[in-house]
């Protein structure tokens, strides 16, 4: 198959890959209808993620159709159309038992520190991405859904990840982003407020001031977004009009020119806000 495959710091390029197989009786093969890349993809683009091997795929926003299905699947079958939260998770832990998904203890081995993601470093569990033709997908009866007959693809896109975590953001008035920002927030919040972080925390360099939110009181909430917690009230507020997910897509890029798109979105040109991946288009 033809995926994105990391070279090096600012080095990407579309080789041919053995397909994935059914290595787990709960996985399923996923033939990749759209990914995109994310925001945070840049981090591993960049070299700034701990642990990002030479040769990854990237890719944790992706839909696709289902190819194939391992022994023990039970919610899926062949040639249904799904979305992929970009937490990998067990459903049966005791933080995926609260809802916790993000905080899954069993699908990496470094869950002390975090869960498991898509194509996002051997840090977050050297799961292959979605940027490619086809992904294993683990623990296929509690991540993927069906995509609802109604909702456009690129809608559904967006929910695996961009959406979702706008949205857990919002809903929680949460402040994030670099460590200006977060330096930022701990300067202005009042003494005893709160300052809460989500997104992508990767890179070791981004240190803050912990010492002055320890003088100031202040608490601090922070997390990866349960993606699939988010689904039931995102997908009834697309339903019914008030959000349209997809106005942010700017560019539509064949696999093979991935690289491109890459350099695109990284070094802001065009334009560009959010940049799909079309494998059936290269």
């Amino acid at each position: 198959m033809r995926a994105m495959v990391y070279r090096g710091p600012y080095k990407v390029r579309v080789e041919d890959k053995p397909m994935p197989t059914i290595e787990h009786p709960n996985d399923a093969i996923v033939r990749v209808t759209m990914a995109a890349i994310c925001g945070s993809d840049l981090h591993l683009f960049h070299g700034m993620m701990p642990d990002t091997r030479v040769g990854m795929t990237f890719g944790h926003e992706f839909i696709g159709v289902v190819e194939r299905v391992g022994p023990s699947v039970q919610n899926l079958k062949a040639g249904d159309r799904v979305m992929v939260p970009f937490n990998v998770y067990c459903g049966s832990c005791y933080f995926c038992a609260r809802g916790l998904y993000s905080n899954c203890h069993n699908v990496n081995p470094n869950a002390t520190a975090v869960g498991g993601i898509y194509g996002y470093s051997h840090t977050c569990g050297g799961y292959d991405g979605g940027q490619a033709e086809f992904v294993r997908v683990p623990f296929a009866d509690v991540g993927p859904s069906i995509i609802p007959d109604w909702m456009d693809d690129e809608d559904a896109l967006l929910c695996t990840d961009a959406l979702a975590t706008g949205y857990f953001a919002a809903k929680l008035k949460l402040q994030g982003g670099s460590p200006i920002a977060l330096n930022w927030a701990i300067d202005s919040v009042r003494k005893g407020g709160t300052v809460s972080v989500m997104g992508a925390y990767g890179p070791m360099f981004s240190a803050v001031k912990f010492g002055d939110a320890m003088n100031k009181g202040l608490t601090l909430r922070m997390n990866q977004c349960p993606v699939k917690r988010q689904w039931p009230r995102l997908f009834s507020h697309i339903q019914n009009g008030y959000l349209k997910p997809n106005d942010i897509v700017t560019h539509r890029i064949p696999l093979d020119h991935i690289a491109d798109g890459y350099h695109i979105f990284s070094a802001k040109l065009d334009g560009c806000i959010k940049p799909i991946i079309l494998p059936r288009a290269s």
